[in-house]
């Protein structure tokens, strides 16, 4: 379980396809490796996976096919969003986030409003039913308060923080993004449909 609130900044050094899969190296950027141990998890631009190696800089993940075909990618030299796995006694800053990525959206438009940066992204069409507006939803990782929502597509704004300390404050128009959508909605659907397959858009 993680929260949204990415810790570091890091980059792909090493993007070695073995097969249908691949093992992706990373450096860590400022994101502490003292306390990971391998079979942690650890969240890459949103994407919950287990460290099978690592050093005091670096550490090693093995991708799915599975992994690499329900999410926005990877690449050598790429700058990812990282996150640690949340401890019981950690501050919930963003909300409950799995990793689990639910589709991949694209960016839209960037539009600069002072110093904040409005992005709007569209979504595949079965996942538009759980983003509302003030409501919660991933991007790359990070937790983000949606601000507005037309039938496809969502808008986030983001501050100079947020810009600074993720990737988010690269993106352009036509690029694609990990989307992961509020928990709760998904809960809370089950719940008033009885629909066992609601929770998987």
């Amino acid at each position: 379980m993680f929260t949204g609130i990415v810790q570091s900044l890091g980059s792909v050094v090493r993007f070695d396809r073995s097969g249908p899969g691949a093992r992706i190296a990373i450096d860590a950027g400022g994101l502490d490796l003292g306390d990971v141990a391998v079979g942690d998890s650890i969240a890459v631009n949103g994407c919950c996976l287990t460290v099978v190696q690592h050093d005091a800089r670096t550490f090693e993940m093995d991708v799915s096919k599975e992994t690499l075909d329900c999410t926005a990618g990877l690449a050598a030299d790429a700058r990812v969003n990282l996150e640690k796995a949340l401890r019981a006694n950690d501050r919930l800053g963003g909300h409950l986030v799995t990793g689990h990525v639910d589709g991949v959206g694209t960016v839209v438009s960037v539009e600069p409003v002072g110093d904040n940066r409005r992005l709007v992204f569209r979504i595949p069409l079965a996942l538009t039913k759980y983003v509302a507006r003030k409501g919660s939803v991933t991007v790359h990782g990070v937790s983000l308060t949606v601000n507005a929502v037309s039938a496809d597509t969502f808008a986030v704004n983001l501050i100079p923080q947020t810009l600074a300390v993720t990737n988010l404050g690269t993106l352009k128009a036509g690029d694609p993004v990990n989307i992961e959508i509020d928990l709760i909605a998904r809960y809370v659907e089950r719940m008033l449909t009885g629909d066992p397959e609601s929770h998987s858009p």
